[in-house]
């Protein structure tokens, strides 16, 4: 192959060590050519020995998965493009109420201003309220920016970062920002988040983007069902096995047993305008943290939609 470099997944002397005790070793090298190209190869190594079980030689067979690696590399990219521009619909979606959320505390702000300016245009100025009112132009001011920046970190394009999150403050991020849709489309939201619940090890924005899918599926759900109150739960608890187990109920239209087997398939939609991707990217978004999205039907009318996670039981929100 005319190498003249090769990069080995471990130090060498670990390899060595493993392949000692226990006579084997596995794994990905990167072999650079002396055209300063780059070989991803599957590597397997055998420890042989003679009569007297002494190592005399290691069989080395290498495997050719360079292809296969930039295969992966661009399904890889292509998933995060596809989940960027369901993440921008879903936002689209919620124009009006993402609006009528920043607007509110603008208002606010322009009212206190106004305020304070009259406390202080008296004869003697009153002070104290002045402050309190520029206290309430502080608050509102940062009320809007948070919004802003919950809307800028979904929009942005940025590479999955693992952390170390409370599920429980992921959902109320997520709420914040679907607020004014609840309150236009006259959802009640009822809340039932578990104490001291575990960390989970990752990628607030793509689980913001699940959250926030399954909050707008069931409130556009509850809209096509002219019966009924219009009731959004969302509830988090530890399910026993090292995972922590987060539902969405809707009281809406609920599902048949037809869409309930076709709905996670990629462009299946039940909507008139949907994408039908949704729901795909958010299942897949939940296998790639090593859990598990569903849908059941909900009692007595609506869906739930659950998904688990993994936990590390050490650390706790």
């Amino acid at each position: 192959h005319h190498l003249t470099q090769t990069i080995f997944p471990a130090p060498l002397e670990e390899i060595t060590a493993e392949l000692k005790s226990t006579g084997r070793w596995e794994g990905e090298l990167i072999h650079t050519r002396r055209d300063g190209t780059q070989v991803v190869v599957a590597s397997r190594w055998a420890l042989q020995l003679d009569e007297r079980a002494k190592p005399v030689a290691v069989l080395e067979t290498n495997n050719d998965i360079t292809e296969r690696k930039r295969a992966e590399e661009a399904l890889h990219k292509a998933q995060g493009e596809l989940a960027h521009v369901t993440r921008v619909a879903t936002l689209g979606e919620m124009t009006a109420s993402i609006s009528h959320e920043v607007n509110q505390p603008l208002a606010a702000v322009i009212t206190n201003a106004n305020a304070c300016l009259r406390w202080l245009a008296r004869q003697s100025p009153d002070l104290d309220e002045a402050r309190a009112a520029v206290e309430r132009i502080i608050r509102d001011g940062s009320r809007a920016s948070e919004v802003i920046g919950r809307i800028r970190a979904l929009v942005k394009k940025s590479p999955p970062r693992q952390d170390w999150l409370s599920i429980n403050d992921i959902i109320l991020e997520v709420i914040a920002l679907a607020r004014s849709e609840m309150h236009m489309n006259r959802v009640s939201l009822q809340t039932q988040l578990a104490d001291s619940l575990p960390l989970v090890l990752a990628d607030r924005v793509q689980l913001q983007q699940v959250l926030l899918n399954l909050i707008v599926n069931g409130i556009e759900a509850m809209n096509r069902s002219s019966e009924g109150t219009r009731e959004l739960g969302v509830s988090t608890e530890k399910d026993g096995l090292n995972r922590v187990l987060i539902a969405v109920r809707d009281s809406g239209v609920g599902l048949n047993p037809e869409s309930l087997e076709h709905l996670f398939d990629p462009f299946y939609t039940t909507k008139p305008d949907g994408m039908g991707m949704g729901l795909a990217i958010s299942r897949s978004i939940i296998e790639a943290h090593g859990g598990r999205l569903w849908a059941t039907l909900n009692a007595p009318c609506g869906a739930v939609f659950q998904f688990t996670l993994p936990h590390d039981g050490e650390r706790v929100s």
